[in-house]
């Protein structure tokens, strides 16, 4: 996917998880964050970001902040419905394990949540739910960066789907230039790694999709795949 009206701009302060303050050609601009998690390892006065001009003339705020350049690392991308995006991209040139796939229906309505994608592939139901990883530490790979009771929500839903026949799977969008998988970061949130491993037991195959990350796009170049597929 790609980014149109993109710019750099440096990060000052964060008033609260929805916006933050940058300096942008030397007058301080109020832009959206696109990412509600911390990423307090990212957003650090002064670093170099990347904002998108937004196509919406109405908002207050003219820019979404769309990246962040990590010292040693690159520009990561923490626009939280990129994942998604990328993902519908990669499913459409049908990848392994889905090249028989015949349809596709994102946002499909599962239980009491709505699974990112519902696939069929031949005989098989498939659901699979995508999450975007922009936590990087010592060059690997962690997700939660804060705690998610929507995440572990998600993990026992696939769970239960697998004794009703579906095939799920978690998919980890790798937002962060050279990373390739993705621990969960059970300092942050302790569930979530236990959800895990049980939707692991229970049949939940769990895919790492890493990516190109430009100032102005963002590609899967292919999978790791945890577990059997």
């Amino acid at each position: 996917m790609r980014y149109e009206h993109t710019m750099h701009a440096t990060f000052l302060r964060r008033p609260n998880r929805f916006v933050a303050v940058t300096e942008l050609e030397g007058q301080e601009e109020t832009v959206h964050v696109k990412n509600t998690g911390r990423c307090r390892e990212l957003l650090l006065p002064g670093r170099q970001v990347i904002l998108a001009r937004s196509a919406r003339l109405s908002r207050k705020t003219r820019y979404d902040l769309i990246g962040v350049q990590k010292p040693g690392v690159g520009w990561i991308n923490i626009d939280s419905q990129a994942p998604n995006a990328v993902v519908l991209e990669w499913l459409q040139t049908k990848p392994v394990p889905f090249q028989d796939m015949t349809l596709c229906r994102p946002e499909y309505r599962y239980g009491n949540s709505r699974v990112d994608f519902y696939l069929e592939c031949g005989a098989r139901r498939i659901l699979l739910e995508v999450k975007g990883c922009t936590l990087e530490m010592d060059g690997e790979g962690f997700f939660p960066d804060a705690p998610t009771e929507r995440g572990v929500k998600h993990l026992r839903e696939l769970a239960g789907a697998c004794s009703q026949g579906f095939a799920c799977y978690l998919a980890f969008v790798i937002a962060i230039p050279g990373v390739t998988q993705v621990h969960p970061n059970i300092a942050m949130h302790p569930e979530f790694g236990t959800a895990l491993q049980e939707a692991r037991n229970a049949g939940v195959r769990v895919l790492y999709l890493p990516c190109e990350v430009g100032e102005d796009r963002l590609e899967i170049l292919g999978q790791q795949i945890g577990g059997d597929v």
